[in-house]
């Protein structure tokens, strides 16, 4: 598995290439990680909450070495989709990665598409489902905790305590339809 952890111990290397995409999700071109974030352009990435049989959702907690949000909660596990990959292949990936699930792309169900905003750090979104118990092995360059959340328990700690909860995932979870 090849985690992107530079010898400094963070969990991503400022030269990553993403591709760089319009107001409609295509892609114009390809940036460096820092350029794409400095110069805040459109880009892609996923998130992936993980539903166990009881409809409670696993969590993580980012590590402090993450250049955005360290320390706060988030989804299962998020990413950003890597130049000329897809976003089914980008959240497989990511699952693996971050939380060492591996699945199919056909085990995933996407739930939610958001366009890129100031919410989201002008990413355009595809977050995705999978129904997954665990075990999980949390990359710790990635991830310092994680915790299983019941909905509404999730819903009251967002409101009494929304500086804990990444910013993103705030604006996904206030999105998400629940069947």
């Amino acid at each position: 598995m090849d985690l992107k952890v530079k010898a400094d111990g963070q969990a991503q290397s400022a030269d990553e290439l993403f591709d760089v995409v319009d107001e409609h999700d295509r892609v114009v071109g390809q940036a460096r990680r820092a350029d794409v974030h400095a110069q805040k352009l459109r880009h892609r990435a996923v998130h992936v909450l993980c539903l166990d049989g009881h409809g409670r959702v696993f969590l993580q907690r980012r590590s402090m070495l993450k250049d955005s949000a360290p320390g706060k909660w988030c989804a299962s596990c998020s990413g950003h989709v890597d130049a000329g990959e897809d976003y089914d292949a980008a959240a497989v990936r990511e699952l693996a990665e971050e939380i060492g699930v591996g699945v199919e792309p056909a085990a995933l169900e996407r739930w939610l598409r958001l366009d890129a905003c100031r919410e989201t750090g002008m990413e355009f979104l595809w977050v995705y489902r999978v129904r997954h118990e665990g075990p999980f092995t949390l990359h710790p360059a990635e991830i310092m905790d994680g915790a299983w959340y019941e909905r509404a328990a999730l819903d009251e700690a967002m409101r009494e305590r929304p500086r804990e909860f990444a910013g993103a995932f705030r604006h996904i979870w206030s999105r998400l339809a629940w069947d």
